[in-house]
Protein backbone atom coordinates (compact mmCIF):
# COMPACT_ATOMS: atom_id res chain seq x y z
CA UNK A 1 0.00 0.00 0.00
CA UNK A 2 1.93 3.00 -1.21
CA UNK A 3 1.42 6.19 1.40
CA UNK A 4 1.21 10.12 0.11
CA UNK A 5 4.34 12.13 -0.46
CA UNK A 6 4.66 15.21 1.72
CA UNK A 7 4.04 17.77 -1.46
CA UNK A 8 1.38 15.22 -2.21
CA UNK A 9 -0.07 15.79 0.92
CA UNK A 10 0.06 19.58 0.80
CA UNK A 11 -1.68 19.66 -2.72
CA UNK A 12 -5.17 18.17 -0.99
CA UNK A 13 -7.08 21.24 -0.12
CA UNK A 14 -8.34 20.71 3.91
CA UNK A 15 -11.98 21.37 3.80
CA UNK A 16 -12.64 24.16 6.69
CA UNK A 17 -14.23 22.86 9.69
CA UNK A 18 -17.88 23.31 10.01
CA UNK A 19 -19.24 26.21 11.31
CA UNK A 20 -21.23 26.45 14.55
CA UNK A 21 -24.67 26.16 14.81
CA UNK A 22 -26.12 29.56 14.98
CA UNK A 23 -29.46 31.32 16.47
CA UNK A 24 -31.50 30.83 19.77
CA UNK A 25 -34.74 30.11 20.57
CA UNK A 26 -34.98 33.53 21.33
CA UNK A 27 -33.76 35.59 18.04
CA UNK A 28 -35.85 37.44 15.98
CA UNK A 29 -37.25 34.28 14.40
CA UNK A 30 -37.58 32.33 17.25
CA UNK A 31 -38.63 34.65 19.85
CA UNK A 32 -42.63 35.11 19.41
CA UNK A 33 -43.08 31.49 18.75
CA UNK A 34 -40.83 30.23 21.89
CA UNK A 35 -42.65 33.26 24.15
CA UNK A 36 -45.72 31.97 22.81
CA UNK A 37 -45.38 28.21 23.50
CA UNK A 38 -43.84 28.41 26.93
CA UNK A 39 -46.28 30.52 28.09
CA UNK A 40 -49.01 27.48 27.17
CA UNK A 41 -46.67 25.12 29.25
CA UNK A 42 -47.07 27.79 31.87
CA UNK A 43 -50.71 27.77 32.26
CA UNK A 44 -50.46 23.80 32.30
CA UNK A 45 -48.54 23.88 34.86
CA UNK A 46 -50.25 26.38 36.81
CA UNK A 47 -53.59 24.54 36.55
CA UNK A 48 -51.67 21.36 37.82
CA UNK A 49 -50.58 23.22 40.63
CA UNK A 50 -53.62 25.19 41.36
CA UNK A 51 -56.39 23.28 40.97
CA UNK A 52 -55.07 19.99 42.78
CA UNK A 53 -55.56 22.65 45.98
CA UNK A 54 -58.64 23.65 45.27
CA UNK A 55 -60.03 20.24 44.66
CA UNK A 56 -61.36 18.57 48.15
CA UNK A 57 -62.97 22.11 48.66
CA UNK A 58 -64.97 21.84 45.48
CA UNK A 59 -65.83 17.92 46.04
CA UNK A 60 -67.22 18.53 49.84
CA UNK A 61 -68.94 21.67 48.38
CA UNK A 62 -70.49 19.27 45.68
CA UNK A 63 -70.99 16.76 48.14
CA UNK A 64 -68.92 14.29 45.74
CA UNK A 65 -66.53 12.99 48.31
CA UNK A 66 -67.28 9.58 47.78
CA UNK A 67 -66.58 9.99 43.63
CA UNK A 68 -63.62 12.42 44.21
CA UNK A 69 -60.52 9.91 42.64
CA UNK A 70 -62.76 10.55 39.23
CA UNK A 71 -62.08 13.91 38.95
CA UNK A 72 -58.72 12.83 38.48
CA UNK A 73 -59.40 9.55 36.49
CA UNK A 74 -61.72 11.33 34.04
CA UNK A 75 -58.84 13.75 32.77
CA UNK A 76 -56.78 11.10 32.59
CA UNK A 77 -58.80 8.86 30.58
CA UNK A 78 -59.56 11.25 28.25
CA UNK A 79 -56.11 12.95 27.98
CA UNK A 80 -54.95 9.70 26.59
CA UNK A 81 -57.68 9.61 23.73
CA UNK A 82 -56.65 13.44 22.80
CA UNK A 83 -52.94 12.46 22.33
CA UNK A 84 -53.47 9.86 19.97
CA UNK A 85 -56.11 12.38 18.01
CA UNK A 86 -53.31 14.76 18.44
CA UNK A 87 -50.92 12.61 16.70
CA UNK A 88 -52.98 11.09 13.33
CA UNK A 89 -54.06 15.56 13.47
CA UNK A 90 -50.64 16.90 13.45
CA UNK A 91 -49.44 14.41 11.18
CA UNK A 92 -52.39 15.23 8.70
CA UNK A 93 -53.07 19.01 8.57
CA UNK A 94 -49.89 20.16 10.98
CA UNK A 95 -49.87 20.66 14.61
CA UNK A 96 -51.97 24.45 14.75
CA UNK A 97 -55.23 23.06 14.64
CA UNK A 98 -55.08 20.50 17.70
CA UNK A 99 -53.05 23.03 19.38
CA UNK A 100 -56.06 25.63 19.02
CA UNK A 101 -59.00 23.04 19.75
CA UNK A 102 -56.69 22.02 22.13
CA UNK A 103 -56.22 25.26 24.38
CA UNK A 104 -60.10 26.03 24.21
CA UNK A 105 -61.24 22.88 24.82
CA UNK A 106 -58.88 23.29 28.57
CA UNK A 107 -60.26 26.81 28.70
CA UNK A 108 -64.12 25.57 28.62
CA UNK A 109 -63.57 22.29 30.66
CA UNK A 110 -61.92 24.74 33.40
CA UNK A 111 -65.18 26.78 32.93
CA UNK A 112 -67.50 24.05 33.14
CA UNK A 113 -65.75 22.66 36.28
CA UNK A 114 -66.33 26.13 37.72
CA UNK A 115 -69.45 26.64 37.79
CA UNK A 116 -71.11 23.18 38.11
CA UNK A 117 -73.33 22.48 40.53
CA UNK A 118 -73.17 19.06 41.20
CA UNK A 119 -70.08 16.64 41.21
CA UNK A 120 -71.05 14.62 37.90
CA UNK A 121 -70.57 17.76 35.90
CA UNK A 122 -67.75 19.01 38.14
CA UNK A 123 -66.46 15.73 36.34
CA UNK A 124 -67.24 16.32 32.84
CA UNK A 125 -65.63 19.76 33.31
CA UNK A 126 -62.28 17.80 34.14
CA UNK A 127 -62.90 15.11 31.22
CA UNK A 128 -63.35 17.98 28.51
CA UNK A 129 -59.90 19.48 29.79
CA UNK A 130 -57.98 16.41 29.49
CA UNK A 131 -59.08 16.26 26.18
CA UNK A 132 -58.00 19.51 25.11
CA UNK A 133 -54.51 19.00 27.46
CA UNK A 134 -54.28 15.54 25.32
CA UNK A 135 -54.38 17.19 21.97
CA UNK A 136 -52.30 20.40 23.55
CA UNK A 137 -49.26 18.68 24.38
CA UNK A 138 -48.70 16.44 21.42
CA UNK A 139 -49.69 19.44 19.45
CA UNK A 140 -46.80 21.10 21.40
CA UNK A 141 -44.30 18.37 20.69
CA UNK A 142 -44.75 18.43 17.04
CA UNK A 143 -44.17 22.05 16.80
CA UNK A 144 -40.59 21.59 18.09
CA UNK A 145 -40.27 19.07 16.21
CA UNK A 146 -40.92 21.42 12.80
CA UNK A 147 -39.69 24.56 13.88
CA UNK A 148 -36.87 24.22 15.61
CA UNK A 149 -33.40 23.38 14.18
CA UNK A 150 -32.10 19.72 16.22
CA UNK A 151 -29.34 22.07 18.29
CA UNK A 152 -31.90 24.34 19.72
CA UNK A 153 -34.39 21.32 20.77
CA UNK A 154 -32.75 21.47 23.97
CA UNK A 155 -32.99 24.59 24.74
CA UNK A 156 -36.52 24.90 24.43
CA UNK A 157 -36.90 21.70 26.14
CA UNK A 158 -35.41 23.54 28.79
CA UNK A 159 -37.59 26.25 28.86
CA UNK A 160 -40.72 24.29 29.15
CA UNK A 161 -39.24 22.61 32.47
CA UNK A 162 -38.12 26.35 33.47
CA UNK A 163 -41.64 27.19 33.18
CA UNK A 164 -42.78 24.54 35.78
CA UNK A 165 -40.84 26.30 38.81
CA UNK A 166 -43.09 29.61 39.56
CA UNK A 167 -46.37 27.49 39.50
CA UNK A 168 -45.01 24.76 41.54
CA UNK A 169 -43.79 27.19 43.70
CA UNK A 170 -46.64 29.92 43.93
CA UNK A 171 -49.71 27.77 42.67
CA UNK A 172 -50.32 26.37 45.54
CA UNK A 173 -50.40 28.81 47.93
CA UNK A 174 -52.12 30.92 45.25
CA UNK A 175 -54.87 29.04 45.53
CA UNK A 176 -54.94 27.97 48.55
CA UNK A 177 -55.32 31.96 49.07
CA UNK A 178 -58.18 32.61 46.34
CA UNK A 179 -59.80 29.26 47.65
CA UNK A 180 -59.95 30.56 51.21
CA UNK A 181 -61.03 34.25 50.72
CA UNK A 182 -62.83 34.21 47.28
CA UNK A 183 -63.91 30.14 47.29
CA UNK A 184 -62.90 27.51 44.94
CA UNK A 185 -64.57 28.36 41.99
CA UNK A 186 -62.75 31.06 41.28
CA UNK A 187 -59.70 29.25 40.64
CA UNK A 188 -61.57 27.09 37.67
CA UNK A 189 -62.64 30.40 36.65
CA UNK A 190 -59.72 32.72 36.51
CA UNK A 191 -57.55 30.32 34.95
CA UNK A 192 -58.96 30.60 31.80
CA UNK A 193 -58.24 34.53 31.44
CA UNK A 194 -54.10 33.68 30.54
CA UNK A 195 -55.65 31.45 27.25
CA UNK A 196 -55.47 34.76 25.47
CA UNK A 197 -51.77 35.17 26.00
CA UNK A 198 -50.36 32.05 24.48
CA UNK A 199 -53.28 32.34 21.91
CA UNK A 200 -52.15 35.88 21.23
CA UNK A 201 -48.24 35.11 20.58
CA UNK A 202 -47.86 31.11 19.73
CA UNK A 203 -50.83 30.64 17.02
CA UNK A 204 -49.52 33.32 14.41
CA UNK A 205 -46.14 31.81 14.54
CA UNK A 206 -47.35 28.59 14.44
CA UNK A 207 -48.91 29.44 11.74
CA UNK A 208 -45.63 30.67 9.96
CA UNK A 209 -43.16 27.90 11.11
CA UNK A 210 -45.29 25.08 11.30
CA UNK A 211 -48.41 25.08 10.20
CA UNK A 212 -49.67 22.09 7.09
CA UNK A 213 -48.92 18.43 6.29
CA UNK A 214 -45.03 17.70 6.84
CA UNK A 215 -44.60 16.97 3.36
CA UNK A 216 -47.01 19.17 1.50
CA UNK A 217 -46.77 17.55 -1.93
CA UNK A 218 -47.53 14.30 -0.71
CA UNK A 219 -51.02 13.61 -0.54
CA UNK A 220 -52.84 13.73 2.95
CA UNK A 221 -53.33 10.03 4.40
CA UNK A 222 -56.55 9.09 5.58
CA UNK A 223 -57.58 8.80 9.51
CA UNK A 224 -56.68 5.51 11.05
CA UNK A 225 -59.71 4.39 12.21
CA UNK A 226 -58.07 1.49 13.94
CA UNK A 227 -55.73 4.34 16.45
CA UNK A 228 -58.87 5.79 17.16
CA UNK A 229 -60.48 2.60 18.62
CA UNK A 230 -57.35 1.71 20.30
CA UNK A 231 -57.07 5.07 21.72
CA UNK A 232 -60.61 4.17 23.10
CA UNK A 233 -59.75 1.46 24.06
CA UNK A 234 -56.32 2.58 26.16
CA UNK A 235 -58.67 5.31 27.75
CA UNK A 236 -61.19 2.73 28.83
CA UNK A 237 -58.69 -0.17 30.18
CA UNK A 238 -56.95 2.91 31.73
CA UNK A 239 -60.38 3.74 33.69
CA UNK A 240 -61.35 0.74 34.51
CA UNK A 241 -57.90 0.07 36.62
CA UNK A 242 -58.03 3.17 38.09
CA UNK A 243 -61.69 2.10 39.56
CA UNK A 244 -60.74 -0.98 40.33
CA UNK A 245 -57.64 -0.24 42.21
CA UNK A 246 -59.72 2.20 43.90
CA UNK A 247 -60.67 -0.70 47.09
CA UNK A 248 -59.75 -3.48 47.48
CA UNK A 249 -62.60 -6.47 46.90
CA UNK A 250 -62.58 -9.15 45.02
CA UNK A 251 -65.09 -7.94 42.95
CA UNK A 252 -62.78 -5.23 42.07
CA UNK A 253 -61.28 -8.07 39.58
CA UNK A 254 -63.64 -7.54 37.44
CA UNK A 255 -62.86 -4.33 36.15
CA UNK A 256 -59.53 -4.57 36.73
CA UNK A 257 -59.15 -8.16 33.77
CA UNK A 258 -61.67 -5.86 31.97
CA UNK A 259 -59.16 -3.35 31.65
CA UNK A 260 -55.81 -5.39 31.17
CA UNK A 261 -57.56 -7.05 28.29
CA UNK A 262 -58.47 -3.44 26.66
CA UNK A 263 -55.12 -2.35 27.79
CA UNK A 264 -52.80 -4.99 26.24
CA UNK A 265 -53.65 -4.94 22.48
CA UNK A 266 -54.10 -0.84 22.67
CA UNK A 267 -50.48 -1.01 24.04
CA UNK A 268 -49.29 -3.06 21.76
CA UNK A 269 -51.06 -1.32 18.81
CA UNK A 270 -49.87 2.61 19.59
CA UNK A 271 -46.54 2.05 20.69
CA UNK A 272 -43.60 1.47 18.60
CA UNK A 273 -43.13 -2.46 18.53
CA UNK A 274 -40.46 -3.41 20.74
CA UNK A 275 -41.28 -1.03 23.43
CA UNK A 276 -41.82 -3.50 26.18
CA UNK A 277 -38.38 -5.29 25.64
CA UNK A 278 -36.59 -2.24 25.27
CA UNK A 279 -35.22 -2.63 21.74
CA UNK A 280 -32.59 -0.53 20.68
CA UNK A 281 -33.79 3.55 19.80
CA UNK A 282 -37.13 4.97 19.54
CA UNK A 283 -38.72 1.97 21.74
CA UNK A 284 -36.22 2.52 24.34
CA UNK A 285 -36.53 5.62 24.51
CA UNK A 286 -40.57 5.73 25.19
CA UNK A 287 -40.17 3.24 27.30
CA UNK A 288 -37.88 4.82 29.24
CA UNK A 289 -40.02 7.65 29.32
CA UNK A 290 -42.75 5.65 31.42
CA UNK A 291 -40.07 4.41 33.22
CA UNK A 292 -38.75 7.02 34.63
CA UNK A 293 -42.15 9.04 35.67
CA UNK A 294 -44.07 6.29 36.28
CA UNK A 295 -41.98 5.46 39.04
CA UNK A 296 -40.93 8.94 40.71
CA UNK A 297 -44.41 10.15 40.34
CA UNK A 298 -45.77 6.95 42.16
CA UNK A 299 -43.39 7.93 44.96
CA UNK A 300 -44.00 11.32 44.99
CA UNK A 301 -47.41 11.06 45.84
CA UNK A 302 -46.61 9.59 49.34
CA UNK A 303 -44.19 11.06 50.23
CA UNK A 304 -46.12 14.46 51.78
CA UNK A 305 -48.44 11.97 53.39
CA UNK A 306 -45.29 9.80 54.69
CA UNK A 307 -44.24 13.34 56.44
CA UNK A 308 -47.89 13.74 57.70
CA UNK A 309 -48.38 10.37 59.33
CA UNK A 310 -45.39 9.52 60.37
CA UNK A 311 -43.52 12.48 61.65
CA UNK A 312 -45.97 14.64 62.77
CA UNK A 313 -44.89 17.57 59.84
CA UNK A 314 -47.65 20.26 59.14
CA UNK A 315 -49.57 19.41 55.31
CA UNK A 316 -47.65 23.20 54.23
CA UNK A 317 -43.92 21.90 55.88
CA UNK A 318 -44.76 18.57 54.38
CA UNK A 319 -45.19 20.16 50.45
CA UNK A 320 -42.31 22.72 50.94
CA UNK A 321 -40.64 19.65 51.25
CA UNK A 322 -40.47 19.01 47.36
CA UNK A 323 -40.59 22.61 46.77
CA UNK A 324 -36.81 22.85 46.06
CA UNK A 325 -37.54 19.83 43.64
CA UNK A 326 -38.55 22.83 40.86
CA UNK A 327 -35.48 24.57 40.93
CA UNK A 328 -33.37 21.20 40.30
CA UNK A 329 -35.40 20.02 37.73
CA UNK A 330 -35.24 22.89 35.54
CA UNK A 331 -31.32 22.57 36.61
CA UNK A 332 -31.03 19.30 35.45
CA UNK A 333 -33.17 20.13 32.16
CA UNK A 334 -30.91 23.38 31.63
CA UNK A 335 -27.92 20.82 32.08
CA UNK A 336 -29.01 18.71 28.73
CA UNK A 337 -29.36 21.80 26.79
CA UNK A 338 -25.51 22.74 27.30
CA UNK A 339 -23.61 22.02 23.55
CA UNK A 340 -21.32 19.90 25.28
CA UNK A 341 -23.06 17.54 26.80
CA UNK A 342 -24.42 16.20 23.60
CA UNK A 343 -21.83 13.84 23.12
CA UNK A 344 -22.75 12.46 26.50
CA UNK A 345 -26.63 12.69 26.57
CA UNK A 346 -27.03 8.89 27.32
CA UNK A 347 -24.83 8.74 30.00
CA UNK A 348 -26.16 11.60 31.73
CA UNK A 349 -29.53 9.96 31.29
CA UNK A 350 -28.03 6.81 32.86
CA UNK A 351 -26.56 9.07 35.59
CA UNK A 352 -30.33 10.84 36.00
CA UNK A 353 -31.91 7.78 36.45
CA UNK A 354 -29.13 7.10 38.88
CA UNK A 355 -30.54 10.13 40.97
CA UNK A 356 -33.77 8.98 40.40
CA UNK A 357 -33.70 5.47 41.86
CA UNK A 358 -31.08 6.87 45.11
CA UNK A 359 -33.36 10.03 45.85
CA UNK A 360 -36.60 7.25 45.86
CA UNK A 361 -34.50 4.45 48.10
CA UNK A 362 -33.22 7.46 50.34
CA UNK A 363 -37.05 9.03 51.13
CA UNK A 364 -38.26 5.94 53.46
CA UNK A 365 -35.21 6.67 55.74
CA UNK A 366 -37.04 9.12 57.39
CA UNK A 367 -39.41 6.58 58.58
CA UNK A 368 -36.22 5.91 61.22
CA UNK A 369 -36.80 8.67 64.17
CA UNK A 370 -33.76 9.22 64.25
CA UNK A 371 -33.13 10.64 60.53
CA UNK A 372 -33.95 14.23 60.00
CA UNK A 373 -36.67 15.04 58.10
CA UNK A 374 -34.94 17.18 55.96
CA UNK A 375 -33.29 14.10 54.14
CA UNK A 376 -36.58 13.61 52.14
CA UNK A 377 -35.89 17.51 50.91
CA UNK A 378 -32.51 16.43 50.37
CA UNK A 379 -32.54 13.94 48.73
CA UNK A 380 -35.57 14.94 46.57
CA UNK A 381 -33.64 17.45 44.98
CA UNK A 382 -31.36 15.66 43.57
CA UNK A 383 -33.65 13.62 42.45
CA UNK A 384 -35.83 16.20 40.64
CA UNK A 385 -31.94 17.23 39.22
CA UNK A 386 -32.29 13.06 37.49
CA UNK A 387 -35.47 13.40 36.27
CA UNK A 388 -34.57 17.19 34.78
CA UNK A 389 -32.04 15.91 32.85
CA UNK A 390 -34.10 12.63 31.60
CA UNK A 391 -37.45 13.88 30.59
CA UNK A 392 -36.10 16.60 28.88
CA UNK A 393 -33.46 14.06 27.04
CA UNK A 394 -36.02 11.56 26.09
CA UNK A 395 -38.07 14.61 24.26
CA UNK A 396 -34.70 14.91 22.40
CA UNK A 397 -34.09 12.25 21.55
CA UNK A 398 -37.65 11.77 20.02
CA UNK A 399 -37.67 14.28 17.94
CA UNK A 400 -34.11 12.90 16.83
CA UNK A 401 -35.03 9.61 15.97
CA UNK A 402 -38.51 10.55 14.25
CA UNK A 403 -39.10 11.56 10.61
CA UNK A 404 -41.20 14.63 10.52
CA UNK A 405 -44.06 12.74 8.87
CA UNK A 406 -44.52 10.70 11.93
CA UNK A 407 -43.32 12.86 14.87
CA UNK A 408 -47.31 13.32 15.78
CA UNK A 409 -47.72 9.38 16.36
CA UNK A 410 -44.36 8.69 18.19
CA UNK A 411 -44.68 12.10 20.24
CA UNK A 412 -48.15 10.61 21.12
CA UNK A 413 -46.65 7.41 22.17
CA UNK A 414 -44.09 9.15 24.48
CA UNK A 415 -46.98 10.65 26.01
CA UNK A 416 -48.93 7.30 26.15
CA UNK A 417 -46.09 5.96 27.53
CA UNK A 418 -45.67 8.40 30.37
CA UNK A 419 -49.38 8.83 31.32
CA UNK A 420 -50.43 5.21 31.58
CA UNK A 421 -47.31 4.47 33.54
CA UNK A 422 -48.16 6.91 36.08
CA UNK A 423 -51.74 5.60 36.55
CA UNK A 424 -50.72 1.82 36.65
CA UNK A 425 -47.49 2.23 39.43
CA UNK A 426 -50.03 4.79 40.83
CA UNK A 427 -52.54 1.85 41.16
CA UNK A 428 -49.70 -0.76 42.45
CA UNK A 429 -48.24 1.68 45.16
CA UNK A 430 -51.73 1.96 46.10
CA UNK A 431 -53.09 -1.23 46.34
CA UNK A 432 -49.48 -2.25 48.27
CA UNK A 433 -50.08 0.52 50.66
CA UNK A 434 -53.93 0.07 51.54
CA UNK A 435 -52.76 -3.75 51.80
CA UNK A 436 -49.98 -3.39 54.67
CA UNK A 437 -52.52 -1.25 56.53
CA UNK A 438 -51.98 2.41 54.51
CA UNK A 439 -55.61 2.84 55.79
CA UNK A 440 -57.46 5.18 53.41
CA UNK A 441 -57.24 9.34 52.96
CA UNK A 442 -60.56 10.47 53.11
CA UNK A 443 -62.15 13.70 53.81
CA UNK A 444 -62.81 14.39 57.34
CA UNK A 445 -61.79 10.73 58.64
CA UNK A 446 -58.96 10.41 56.41
CA UNK A 447 -56.05 11.56 58.71
CA UNK A 448 -56.89 9.15 61.43
CA UNK A 449 -57.28 6.48 59.03
CA UNK A 450 -53.97 7.46 57.76
CA UNK A 451 -52.49 8.04 60.58
CA UNK A 452 -52.55 4.71 61.69
CA UNK A 453 -50.24 3.36 58.53
CA UNK A 454 -47.87 0.74 59.36
CA UNK A 455 -44.26 2.26 58.36
CA UNK A 456 -43.96 -0.71 56.35
CA UNK A 457 -46.77 0.50 53.97
CA UNK A 458 -44.48 3.61 52.88
CA UNK A 459 -41.70 1.31 52.35
CA UNK A 460 -43.90 -1.15 50.31
CA UNK A 461 -44.46 1.85 48.08
CA UNK A 462 -40.79 3.35 48.03
CA UNK A 463 -38.66 0.18 47.34
CA UNK A 464 -40.24 -1.49 44.20
CA UNK A 465 -40.35 2.47 42.93
CA UNK A 466 -36.59 2.39 43.53
CA UNK A 467 -36.15 -0.96 41.81
CA UNK A 468 -38.23 0.27 38.79
CA UNK A 469 -35.84 3.05 38.59
CA UNK A 470 -33.11 1.23 38.59
CA UNK A 471 -34.28 -0.85 36.01
CA UNK A 472 -34.67 2.21 34.04
CA UNK A 473 -31.16 2.76 34.32
CA UNK A 474 -30.31 -0.02 32.18
CA UNK A 475 -32.59 1.04 29.32
CA UNK A 476 -31.07 3.87 29.86
CA UNK A 477 -28.61 2.11 27.68
CA UNK A 478 -30.11 1.17 25.24
CA UNK A 479 -31.44 5.15 23.66
CA UNK A 480 -29.19 4.68 20.42
CA UNK A 481 -30.14 2.84 17.79
CA UNK A 482 -32.61 2.50 14.75
CA UNK A 483 -34.31 5.29 14.00
CA UNK A 484 -37.26 3.88 12.73
CA UNK A 485 -39.75 1.50 14.56
CA UNK A 486 -42.91 0.14 12.96
CA UNK A 487 -46.29 0.32 16.20
CA UNK A 488 -48.09 -3.02 15.67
Amino acid sequence: MSVLEPRDAESIAVPPPPEPPRGSVMDAAHRALSVGIVSVVLLIAFEATAVGTAMPVAARELDGISVYAFAFSAYFTTSLFGMVVAGQWSDRNGPLTPLTVGISAFAVGLLLSGTAASMWVFILGRAVQGLGGGLVIVALYVVVSRAYEEHLRPAIMAAFAASWVVPSVVGPLASGTITEHLGWRWVFVGIPVLVVLPLVLALPAIRRTASGPADPEAPVAAWDRRRILLALAISAGAGLLQYAGQELRWLSLLPAVAGAALLVPAVRGLLPRGTVRAARGLPSVILLRGVAAGSFIAAESFVPLMLVTQRGLSPTFAGLSLAMGGLTWALGSWIQSRPWTEPYRERLVVAGMGLVALSILTAPSVLIPAVPVWTVAVAWAFGCLGMGAVIASTSVLLMKLSPPEEAGANSAALQISDGLSNVLLLAAGGAAFAALGGGTVGHEAGAAAAGSSHPSAFAAVFLPMAAVAAAGAWVATRLHGPAAAKTG
